[in-house]
């Protein structure tokens, strides 16, 4: 299988996904830790697993964006591809947590979250990355000033085309932003990733249950490291999966994001908008 490279704690130290699963495995092989998770997801103040469509751009009137804009200029872009993540979860699960972790974000922080994007690495990135800067583009024209691309696809190429579609929109230091997967701010022992094992399993039985079956995985043993036929990597998903574990796990991804949103937006010079958007037809609008 084509090792593709992964991170742990830093946002610049590459390793390939295959020694990430297993480092993920490392962190969670105490059962006694899952219990911790699970435990400590009870007594948190409980985070709801509805989306707010109030904080989702294609859902949001006019007047409902500029306000975002202007209380909180910060734009979340979700992306992943459509992949094979075992035979129990949907084919667009990189994005839907990513998507999903970043609409608990606006719930509680601010600004506005841009639909997924499902785009990879694996397009031609000449094509590609202009593309992406062009949608970077249209956010800041419309008044944004922190664009966080936030990748649920676990791979460095995938935050390397992120940041490079990002650099001509940043250059000016007017605007600030970055590429990071879900979990580059907050991974430990209670947030974390794999590919379709524990983490992601979890983190789907939180936002979408009605969409994880796991009676297709069957009762025997799973063929390790992403190996045919189930390609799942990480810790065995009906063992160590559910629903209190992927609503820490998204509590503590979405809390960490939303610091370093703020982070960035103190740092500008001016945090405000310099442009108040305007999104009517008198000044017609798209991103």
């Amino acid at each position: 299988m084509k090792e593709e490279k992964s991170q742990g704690q830093s946002a610049h130290s590459g390793i390939s996904r295959r020694d990430f699963v297993r480092s993920a495995a490392a962190l969670s092989v105490c059962c006694a830790l899952d219990e911790h998770a699970a435990h400590a997801g009870d007594n948190a103040e409980k985070l709801e697993k509805d989306l707010s469509a109030a904080v989702q751009m294609q859902f949001m009137r006019p007047g409902q964006l500029e306000k975002a804009i202007r209380d909180f200029p910060v734009a979340y872009v979700p992306f992943g591809p459509i992949e094979w993540h075992g035979r129990h979860l949907p084919l667009g699960t990189d994005a839907l947590k990513a998507h999903g972790i970043l609409v608990k974000t606006a719930e509680r922080f601010g600004g506005a979250v841009y639909p997924p994007v499902y785009f990879h690495e694996g397009f031609g990135q000449k094509l590609l990355v202009p593309v992406l800067t062009s949608l970077f583009e249209r956010l800041k024209n419309t008044g944004f000033r922190v664009i966080m691309g936030v990748s649920g696809h676990n791979v460095q190429g995938q935050i390397d085309m992120i940041n490079k579609a990002l650099e001509p929109v940043v250059a000016d230091g007017t605007v600030a932003g970055m590429g990071l997967w879900e979990i580059t701010l907050s991974h430990g022992p209670e947030s974390n990733t794999d590919h379709a094992a524990k983490w992601e399993t979890s983190d789907m039985m939180f936002f979408y249950p009605d969409l994880v079956d796991i009676s297709t995985l069957g009762d025997g043993p799973l063929a390790p490291n992403m190996k045919a036929p189930d390609g799942i990597g990480g810790l065995d998903p009906r063992k160590h999966a559910s629903m209190q574990v992927g609503r820490r796990n998204v509590e503590l991804a979405s809390q960490a994001i939303g610091n370093k949103a703020k982070e960035l937006l103190k740092s500008l010079p001016d945090r405000r908008s310099a442009k108040p958007p305007t999104i009517s037809p008198g000044h017609w609008w798209m991103i």
